[in-house]
Order: structure tokens, then sequence, then C-alpha cells
């Protein structure tokens, strides 16, 4: 399920791959994402320390397998694709690169944003619980979960963030924002799946 940097990979055994969390920024995850971006043709998901060094090096976005995804908070979006007065104007944004880039874009916040530049969609579920650390790494592992059975991009991202979401708020149902945490939500995902499917 996982590869190493110090391990020989073989990229081709792998039916979805995601890159970022915990990597770090240095020359070694540096080149690992490029050798990964140049050696893989199918969706990568891009989420954390990959989106920052994508933001360092902006001609790797050129390169990227079509129907990629990004999954930025508004700081990293920033770094990406510059500053923004608004979230508004993130989305606007979010659209053009979306569509430039041939990308998913699932712009993270009080109402997840995620296009792919034809399409856009807002998430209804999900509450401030969400804002503390590791919750976009468990997005980020959903959504590679639910493109590893087939998917499609759009389709893993939405129903991703929208199974995310409805897990913490399930989890509001014996915490609180405050005393939330992503172990909390993890543990409330079957839960989610089981509301979705009635």
């Amino acid at each position: 399920m996982t590869s190493f940097r110090e391990e020989e990979n073989h990229w081709n055994i792998y039916n979805a791959i995601a890159i970022g969390p915990g990597i770090g920024t240095d020359k070694a995850a540096e080149n690992l994402l490029k050798v990964l971006i140049k050696n893989v043709d199918s969706p990568i998901i891009f989420d954390a320390d990959a989106l920052n060094i994508l933001a360092k090096n902006p001609g790797y976005m050129l390169s990227l397998p079509d129907q990629s995804i990004f999954t930025p908070h508004p700081k990293e979006f920033d770094r990406l694709f510059g500053e923004h007065v608004s979230d508004e104007n993130r989305r606007q944004t979010a659209i053009a690169k979306a569509r430039e880039l041939k990308l998913i874009i699932v712009l993270k916040g009080h109402k997840t944003f995620i296009t792919n530049g034809d399409e856009s969609f807002e998430n209804t579920t999900g509450n401030s619980g969400l804002a503390k650390g590791g919750s976009g790494d468990a997005l980020t592992g959903i959504i590679t979960a639910l493109l590893a059975q087939g998917y499609e991009p759009l389709n893993a991202s939405k129903l991703g963030v929208y199974l995310h979401g409805l897990a913490a708020d399930i989890t509001l149902e014996t915490q609180s924002p405050e005393s939330m945490l992503i172990n909390d939500v993890i543990e409330n995902l079957g839960k989610s799946f089981k509301k979705i499917q009635n």
C-alpha cells in the first residue's frame, strides 16, 4: 500500500497513487515527485507538501497526468496560483486552472469546492471540527481509496469529500467541534457509507 523513497519504485503496479502528506519539501522529496510525474500516466492525487513542491516548481504542472487531483487548503492554493482576496476569487481561479491543466481541484474550506473546469460542486457536509491536523490527510486517503476502486477522478473527489464531511457530522452526535479528533471521524466512516446506502 505504501512505497518509501529509498525503495526502487515500480509505479505501474498501483491503480491509485497519492503523494504529499509527510514527504517534506527537501531535494529528495522534490526528486521523488519529479520521477513520479515522469513515470505515471494515470491520475495522481497531490496534497500537502507535494502541492508546496509544485508551487516552487510550476513547470512540473505542465506534465501532470490528465485528471490528476489537487486537494489544497486556501493557503496552499494561493502558493500554487497567487494571492486571492476572497474565496469567490479562488473558486474562479480554480475553475480556470482546472480547465487549463486538465485537473480536478478540491479547494478545501467551510464549503469545500470541487471542479474539473467544466463542472463545479459545493459540498454540503462537514463542520468546523474538521479544521484540525490530519483532516486533510484523511480526505486524501478516502479519495485515493475510491480512485483505487475504479471511481472516475471527479466522482471519487465528490464522494470522498461528501463522506469525509458526513462522518464528521455523525461524530458531532457524540462529540463537540472542539473535542473532535480526526481519529473519531475515521471511526465513523462506516456509518457515513451506511447512511448514503440507505
